[in-house]
């Protein structure tokens, strides 16, 4: 990403975040508190806890040459809640990420 699109994108986030009332310490905790939901996910948010057998999802990806490690969460990754009720996400490029998914600030 070129620094004119990165910091386009910064802006578009700290609007759409002062919109919403949340400041970066809410994102970094929300992001830091969020619990795992699995060990492996998809990128169509399925997951997979490692135990039990493995869905067809992740043996698809497999044998089509992914590695399993392409799938793993790290410690740090968040699982995907619902949107909020009432939010209107139909335009919102980040809808669904992590950079989405803190709540607003309640009045």
């Amino acid at each position: 990403m070129d620094e004119r699109k990165r910091d386009s994108m910064i802006a578009y986030l700290r609007h759409r975040m002062d919109d919403f009332g949340i400041s970066p310490d809410d994102l970094a905790s929300a992001l830091a508190a969020a619990p795992e939901a699995g060990r492996y996910r998809s990128a169509n948010g399925d997951s997979w806890s490692g135990e039990g057998a493995m869905p067809q999802w992740l043996k698809q990806a497999i044998s089509a040459g992914q590695s399993i490690g392409h799938f793993e969460l790290s410690s740090g990754s968040v699982s995907k809640p619902p949107p909020p009720a009432g939010a209107d996400w139909t335009n919102d490029p980040f809808a669904g990420s992590p950079l989405a998914r803190s709540s607003p600030a309640r009045s």
